[in-house]
């Protein structure tokens, strides 16, 4: 069972940004807390120097953009924290959990340390991310659901490692859209969505006869490449192609000669969500931790619908033997590893190319300053003048040699190759997330039912005490 927490570190009160972010990452990795730094991974930087990696990494950034050093009100890193329940899971277990959760919710983005703490009863993870891209193309934003996102990478881990997750969290605020239910604002898109519906409608003759009714419907028309519309008060235009299927320019062109037939995209319905399979309370652990009369009612009514669901999932995919279950669960979990691997390999790949790319950038923008500072017989006078172009001229040398062959490719050479890269993810993704939901379901599953096998070996066992202990008596 494991709780998440994504904590966002600002400078320290009185300090520099270098200040902080060492003692942020000091505090991480200390020894004493991390087995002499034996639970302490990290990627895209070295435990050692990560401190002074991720700072060079805000540097170039910030020659990059062409802005200013971070203020105190940035969000130099931020922190995941991630702890267990005491005694479930060793400390190395604790580590790859938490490594393989950085991976997937950062997507190789950013470089992070991952350190487990073994000094208090429960073991929990420091998980620190660097709020600036390592590639230098941006900054990390902590989006609305950010820490519901990380939640449900942590369960699914949990859940694939064998371990216990928290069936029911308490959350204290509602999802916006469904806070708001049907009195929630139609989008551009929705608004722009109806009015090509209600053009078609009419039937005009020819695509020009179409974007005439549009335009007299209040619509601003930008011809190009792609089509785009902008209605009264709107900002930004609208591509016809970001509205979905159906909503193209092409696709209304054959509407409008009658080669298809125009099927409206349906509202956005704000009923309730279709039930899923979820993992049984143990209503007697809660009742011990201190729950009511109330919970155990709620509680009993929960476990009877999720068992229902999940007799009908059983019944639906022809899995009433739990030989077969268990053979599913295992072929869906490989089945999902496998892509998952594979995704991540990818993406690291990409990740390696966009640094090296920045590199060889780095490298020929500061090749003049270096050679200036080496004919100044290393200066230090020069040096303090030009310490940053200096400091990424030696980064971009030392990316160089560890290169295995020593070749440095050309920059179309590696566009090309992150081009390929990235098409051959987005082929794999769709897969890896059905692979995903599949694999979770039948866990899910899979849990209930031996929840349910557990609890009735329990009863059987409880009786056949009861049953001895009455025999002895009446001996």
């Amino acid at each position: 069972m494991a709780t998440t927490r994504l904590i966002p570190m600002h400078v320290i009160k009185g300090q520099t940004v270098i200040h902080t972010v060492n003692e942020r990452l000091a505090y991480a990795i200390d020894p004493s807390k991390t087995q002499n730094k034996a639970l302490v991974s990290s990627y895209g930087c070295d435990p050692a120097t990560a401190a002074a990696e991720m700072i060079l990494c805000k540097r170039e950034y910030e020659t990059v953009v062409g802005r200013g050093e971070e203020k105190r009100s940035d969000i130099l890193l931020y922190q995941i924290r991630q702890s267990f329940k005491p005694g479930e899971v060793t400390p190395e277990q604790a580590q790859k959990i938490g490594y393989e959760l950085a991976m997937c919710f950062t997507k190789g983005k950013y470089q992070f340390v991952v350190s487990t703490h073994v000094d208090h009863a429960h073991i929990h993870n420091h998980i620190i991310y660097n709020s600036t891209a390592i590639d230098h193309s941006g900054k990390f934003r902590n989006f609305k659901g950010s820490s519901f996102a990380i939640r449900k990478i942590s369960d699914r881990l949990c859940l694939e490692h064998g371990l216990s997750i928290i069936e029911t969290p308490q959350h204290g605020h509602k999802h916006y859209g469904k806070w708001l239910g049907d009195k929630k604002p139609l989008t551009w898109q929705d608004k722009l969505r109806a009015a090509i519906d209600s053009t078609i409608a009419q039937k005009p003759k020819d695509f020009s006869t179409f974007l005439k009714l549009i335009e007299n419907a209040g619509y601003e028309i930008k011809q190009g490449k792609l089509l785009a519309l902008r209605a009264q008060g709107q900002q930004k235009f609208t591509r016809l192609r970001s509205l979905g299927d159906g909503y193209s320019e092409e696709k209304i062109r054959a509407v409008i000669t009658g080669v298809k037939i125009h099927s409206p995209k349906p509202k956005y319905s704000r009923g309730k969500e279709t039930p899923r399979i979820n993992l049984l309370v143990d209503i007697q652990a809660k009742l011990l931790a201190g729950k009511g009369a109330g919970y155990e009612r709620w509680a009993k009514v929960f476990n009877l619908k999720q068992m229902a669901q999940t007799l009908n999932y059983l019944t639906e995919n022809n899995l009433l033997e739990y030989g077969i279950l268990a053979e599913k669960a295992a072929a869906a979990t490989l089945r999902y590893n496998e892509l998952s691997k594979q995704i991540k390999s990818t993406e690291k790949h990409l990740a390696e190319i966009a640094v090296l790319k920045t590199h060889i950038i780095n490298y020929s923008r500061t090749r003049e300053v270096y050679v200036a500072y080496r004919k100044a017989g290393y200066s230090k006078k020069f040096y303090d003048e030009h310490a940053t172009d200096i400091a990424i001229h030696k980064s971009a040398k030392e990316a160089f040699s560890a290169l295995p062959n020593k070749i440095i490719p050309t920059i179309k050479a590696l566009q090309i190759e992150y081009a390929e890269l990235l098409a051959e993810k987005k082929e794999v993704y769709p897969k890896y997330i059905t692979a995903r939901s599949k694999m979770r379901e039948i866990l899910t599953t899979k849990a209930n039912v031996d929840r349910l096998f557990s609890d009735q070996l329990s009863v059987q066992s409880k009786e056949t005490e009861r049953s001895a202990s009455r025999l002895v008596v009446f001996i």
